[in-house]
């Protein structure tokens, strides 16, 4: 009897301390002034929610099918990716402020002499993310130039992981 009662009291205590674990925030390291964590921690028990990439949609559709002018440059079709993720964020009831993780794609093309326009990514990131954006909650990141995406006017493919608060 004493055994069962040591060992649901060892139970009890060790469940009231998971349960400060669960209700623990997640911790983001800043990076000095460039607005992305240089880590993140994630506390035991929160829900990881993994986005596939996301690329940019039409945004002007008088324009040749297929064409940069389609999607636009790398600024606009950097504001386009956010906007849909964030869209896609918040029909699992979240929002940009969970993202914990962000893998960015860049395409160099022939109108930056193949290299990546990482100035006009910022751009369009720092309109949601970074002190302009009033966006306290800054993913780590990383950005990478790629030969190339499935559509040869794509400049832009974004994906992120988010925690469910």
């Amino acid at each position: 009897m004493k055994f069962a009662l040591k060992t649901a009291a060892a139970l009890a205590l060790t469940l009231a301390g998971t349960g400060a674990v669960y209700a623990q925030d997640v911790v983001r390291h800043g990076a000095g002034s460039f607005p992305i964590s240089s880590a993140v921690e994630i506390p035991a028990g929160k829900t990881v929610v993994y986005l596939s990439g996301s690329v940019p949609s039409v945004i002007n559709a008088k324009a040749a099918k297929g064409s940069l002018e389609s999607y636009g440059d790398t600024k606009a079709q950097t504001v386009n990716v956010l906007e849909n993720i964030q869209k896609q964020l918040e029909s699992l009831g979240l929002g940009l402020k969970d993202v914990v993780k962000m893998q960015v794609f860049l395409v160099g093309g022939p109108e930056n002499g193949g290299k990546m326009d990482f100035d006009g990514f910022m751009a369009g990131y720092t309109q949601f993310f970074g002190p302009t954006a009033k966006q306290p909650n800054l993913p780590s990141r990383s950005a990478f130039q790629i030969a190339g995406l499935a559509d040869p006017a794509w400049r832009v493919e974004i994906e992120v992981t988010a925690v469910r608060p």
